[in-house]
């Protein structure tokens, strides 16, 4: 039996990464994470501490087993790994690079306690990683149900949906607005964080499970939801759209030329591949001295992007300070690395034109931090006479994102005074077979968390279409006043045929 591991005993220092030289990626869209190559993943294998309670599977939105395939690696069993991950993640390669395991996993891992957590988020893009190298899939004997299931979006939360259905044995259509599937992860981040060969080397395991893609798909344009679930014969459908409509301020100066949103500036250059423009004919005009507002994840994919797109400097722009940043801490040393101008504590009030109507410069106020608001941040308050301007020749909105309005204004959903899709508490909607989740039902949210909803989702409509879930075989015996016989609840008995003499 192996020596029981302590945490004087584990390796004390968190194993690092490899990454690109930040002069040399600040041009280029080459991943910047050049990931864990074998001996490295071995090292940090051996750091967990394969605790009893668990933290590390409870901060997981989807429940991966976390101490289970680490011990996989630490043994060197690495489709083993695989085999657990997928068991509720089939997207590992995806989900080890751009969730927010800092808030998740490792932000409860024990071992975080005393020193830097294990790299839970590495680990698992390296297990992906090889799974692609090597073609792993894992696709199970599925017997048809005979039920049909429409996806709408196809996106984490709906892919997830879609392949906890097709394994139940559902015919699964998804049906996509864009020209590719992928969702936020094809349109919203960058390849120098999750490129498009591995989005679409996740999305082929997909299809490996009978999943079939429909792009270029406007659902509520070409058909309505109610059209879904009557004459195109969906016995059940999953909206999984997310929240894409951007905000703005509503200050002076956003109609001018050269203003634009981060999700804009994004789908042009990722999605269709302005970046690489004359070669795509995608048109983006980007500007020399590029503005950002705001300081989440987006905000730093729209700056990070600008300077790769040949900008001169690249400013955030963020009205509280760097410590209430939303961005992950990882992103924002990213950013900083590769030459991003950052003005905490600052608030714009105007953008400025010139002759020609297009933007020349942003006028500012200084802030500082008062008393908690009702997110529990301290909210920032301008500070009077410190107005100033910025230079500026594009401004790029990133301060959030909102339903988008198409699914509500063309169906009789039930949405909430935001404009979100409203659900009970198994996030079925206000019709009947059609369930939603995800950012279009909770507003922006991380990628696993969206993965996590859909298979919520999915365990919700295997229970309204009849369907045995595999993850809960058998009621618990309190719900069963009938007893049990042979060691089979009553409610589960059968019935054959008796021929009587």
């Amino acid at each position: 039996m192996a020596k029981k591991k302590t945490i004087r005993t584990i390796p004390q220092e968190r194993t690092p990464v490899q990454e690109q030289d930040p002069k040399e990626r600040a041009r280029n869209f080459a991943e910047v994470s050049l990931g864990y190559r074998l001996e490295e993943a071995l090292v940090e294998a051996e750091r967990c501490l394969q605790c009893a309670d668990e933290p590390c599977v409870r901060g997981c939105p989807v429940g991966i087993d976390i101490p289970g395939f680490i011990q996989k690696i630490a043994d060197k069993h690495y489709h083993g790994a695989y085999d657990i991950i997928t068991d509720t993640n089939l997207l590992p390669s995806i989900c080890g690079r751009v969730c927010p395991q800092e808030n998740q996993c490792e932000g409860v891992c024990t071992v975080g306690d005393t020193l830097e957590p294990v790299a839970i988020g590495r680990l698992e893009r390296f297990v992906g990683d090889m799974a692609i190298r090597e073609g792993w899939a894992n696709i199970p004997y599925i017997e048809p149900s005979g039920h049909r299931v429409g996806i709408v979006g196809a996106g984490p939360a709906g892919m997830a949906c879609a392949a906890d259905m097709a394994k139940a044995g559902c015919e699964v259509v998804v049906y996509e607005a864009f020209h590719q599937p992928g969702g936020v992860l094809k349109y919203g981040i960058p390849d120098f964080r999750l490129p498009n060969e591995v989005i679409d080397a996740e999305i082929e395991k997909l299809r490996k499970l009978g999943i079939r893609f429909e792009c270029n798909t406007l659902v509520g344009r070409l058909f309505t939801i109610e059209q879904m679930v009557t004459e195109m014969g969906y016995h059940a459908v999953f909206i999984g759209t997310g929240a894409g409509y951007p905000s703005f301020m509503g200050i002076p100066g956003e109609s001018l030329n050269g203003v634009l949103s981060a999700n804009e500036l994004l789908t042009r250059a990722n999605l269709m591949r302005a970046r690489d423009f004359p070669n795509f004919d995608t048109p983006l005009q980007p500007g020399r001295r590029v503005t950002v507002i705001g300081a989440g994840n987006t905000a730093m994919d729209a700056m990070r992007v600008s300077m790769r797109l040949g900008a001169d400097k690249v400013m955030c722009v963020y009205r509280r300070s760097k410590a209430e940043a939303p961005a992950r801490v990882e992103e924002v040393h990213h950013a900083e690395e590769e030459g991003i101008e950052f003005n905490w504590l600052t608030s714009p009030v105007e953008l400025l034109g010139d002759a020609d109507n297009k933007v020349r410069a942003m006028r500012c106020i200084r802030m500082e931090l008062g008393e908690p608001d009702s997110s529990g941040r301290r909210k920032p308050v301008p500070v009077p006479g410190s107005e100033f301007e910025i230079e500026t020749d594009m401004v790029v909105f990133a301060i959030g994102t909102n339903a988008n309005p198409i699914l509500g204004q063309t169906s009789k959903l039930k949405l909430n005074k935001w404009g979100y899709i409203e659900t009970d508490d198994n996030l079925a909607t206000s019709i009947a077979g059609v369930y939603a989740g995800g950012d279009i039902v909770t507003g922006a949210a991380t990628v696993i968390q969206a993965m996590g909803a859909g298979r919520k989702a999915a365990r919700a409509m295997k229970a309204y279409l009849g369907l045995r879930d595999s993850d809960c075989v058998y009621a618990p015996d309190a719900d069963d006043p009938g007893g049990r016989r042979f060691g089979i609840p009553a409610a589960e008995h059968n019935f054959a045929r008796v021929r009587l003499a």
